[in-house]
């Protein structure tokens, strides 16, 4: 089974490594990257993997702002894309977390019955008051999360989708794949345990929800970890970054917020570290990968050293360790819960 990853980075260096070898071990069969405008060596360590026949490497053909869409709509006339038997298109910092099986892409597929597509839910794991950057696997160093069928006062969360290649594509989405028109007879689109996804999202009626729909009980079988924030330091570094898929857009408080719900803890990703590291250190034992690697956490570490002589960047560094743990909608639900006084048995 061919199963192609098409991802767009910027600045993630220190962060493609474990992300390749994840994507390796669940049975992603090939990588297909577009970077764009990077300062940390990416663009350099991609290069030689593609030397060594594990991932391609293009630049980014975006000529607008747009860097993922115009990314994506050059991928699905990639020879890689066209000739896989599944596509999956997720960031460097989402890892799925498949529960079944042996805990690969091809079991989560059989689990669901072989759909045309299976969209996934994100989880979000916090930073939970991990501050320094370390240069040993994301998925070990963050284990808190939120309420997995709950996020930023909502129960509609949102997903990323496997798709088979006879999926019915009129285009890509960064979340899910859209077809033309209604959907054909025999479509089938699952969620993340085997169920067939709302008809609403299916058919994209609703314009507020494309890419969410409700997480309760679609987790069966797989999960999409999402790290989004790693460590403080780590974050101030994407801070200044900026987003990859969208030119000038910046991280700021409510993105922290909303991302750094800690009330969970969630280990069972844990399971594959023995498979992790033995592929992290297949692709470090070829040639110059291990040097490149160590350059781009070299530049990361540098960049962080000019970022905390801002004193924009101290002031942001004070904002998120003093940030509440909740996000701003659940803050506000709070607030309007009737002020009554405890009950005598309870006070």
């Amino acid at each position: 089974m061919r199963i192609t990853a098409v991802t767009c980075v910027k600045n993630e260096g220190p962060f493609l490594l474990e992300w390749i070898a994840y994507n390796r071990v669940i049975g992603v069969t090939d990588h297909l990257f577009y970077s764009n405008d990077c300062s940390d060596g990416t663009d350099h360590l991609l290069d030689r993997l593609a030397d060594h026949g594990d991932v391609t490497h293009l630049p980014n053909p975006a000529e607008g702002r747009n860097y993922q869409m115009e990314a994506l709509k050059a991928a699905a006339q990639h020879t890689l894309v066209q000739n896989a038997d599944w596509i999956w298109i997720a960031d460097v910092d989402e890892f799925l977390n498949i529960h079944v099986g042996n805990n690969t892409l091809p079991a989560l597929i059989d689990a669901c019955g072989n759909p045309h597509a299976i969209s996934l839910h994100f989880q979000f794991f916090a930073n939970a008051g991990i501050e320094t950057f370390e240069d040993r696997p994301v998925i070990e160093q963050f284990t808190r999360t939120h309420n997995p069928d709950l996020w930023c006062a909502e129960t509609a969360i949102e997903v990323k989708t496997l798709m088979r290649n006879d999926f019915p594509l009129q285009y890509f989405g960064a979340h899910r794949p859209f077809f033309k028109g209604s959907p054909r007879k025999g479509l089938r689109w699952s969620d993340g345990s085997g169920r067939d996804v709302p008809h609403k999202f299916l058919i994209a009626a609703n314009k507020r929800r494309i890419r969410k729909f409700p997480a309760t009980g679609a987790r069966k079988y797989a999960t999409l970890n999402h790290y989004a924030l790693r460590s403080l330091e780590s974050y101030l570094v994407k801070n200044d970054r900026g987003d990859v898929n969208r030119e000038h857009r910046a991280f700021d408080d409510s993105y922290w917020r909303e991302r750094n719900d800690d009330g969970y803890q969630e280990t069972s990703i844990l399971r594959m570290m023995p498979r992790l590291q033995d592929e992290i250190q297949r692709l470090k034992a070829l040639p110059d990968v291990a040097d490149l690697h160590d350059n781009a956490v070299r530049l990361h570490r540098g960049k962080l050293e000019t970022l905390i002589e801002d004193k924009h960047y101290r002031r942001m560094i004070e904002q998120l360790r003093n940030a509440p743990k909740i996000c701003a909608a659940e803050e506000a639900l709070l607030a309007d819960l009737p002020k009554s006084p405890l009950p005598k048995m309870l006070a």
